[in-house]
């Protein structure tokens, strides 16, 4: 009985660590929202690290949060690092490319609680009065990410964070 319980458990073991294989070696997470207001009202808080806390859906997630600001005081070369509890890790950012008033990149390298290295990057594009802004994050698929995403949909997951962060970036922009 032990034995077939066990060949049962390393058949499922190895469909499972054979299906992430097929997984995608890069990931890309993207959500879009209207916002009702130019771009160049949006623009200045994405590309100012310090005006984040008003909007990021992260900031929250430690009230002790440790932030440290360096470089530019805005757009390229504004780094932000960040030290928190559990939920909010450890990592840095640095915007790379700054071209006002329609795309920000940014190169994110998470520390804790998972090391990744990957690029940001939002575009605003006008729509009469209003702005379609684009949250895109992309980068490596590494192998026990794929595994971990057999279990867990990292773009639902994610992408939930992205939703809260763009309508709290909808509420600030708009005033409210």
């Amino acid at each position: 009985m032990f034995p077939i319980i066990g060949i049962a458990l390393a058949g499922l073991v190895a469909a499972v660590l054979g299906f992430a294989a097929t997984k995608p070696s890069e990931f890309r997470l993207r959500r879009i929202h209207r916002i009702n207001t130019p771009p160049a009202k949006i623009f200045p808080l994405i590309n100012d690290f310090r005006r984040w806390e008003a909007w990021s859906p992260w900031e929250k997630l430690d009230p002790a949060l440790k932030r440290t600001h360096s470089g530019a005081p805005s757009g390229k070369g504004a780094v932000y690092e960040w030290e928190g509890n559990s939920k909010a890790g450890k990592g840095r950012m640095e915007i790379v490319e700054s071209s006002p008033p329609g795309k920000i990149v940014i190169k994110i390298d998470f520390i804790k609680p998972f090391e990744a290295h990957n690029t940001v990057d939002f575009m605003l594009e006008p729509k009469g009065t209003a702005t379609d802004v684009t949250w895109s994050m992309f980068g490596p698929n590494p192998y026990m990410m794929k595994v971990m995403g057999v279990f867990v949909d990292m773009d639902q997951m994610v992408g939930k964070d992205f939703e809260k962060g763009l309508a709290s970036l909808k509420t600030v922009a708009e005033g409210g």
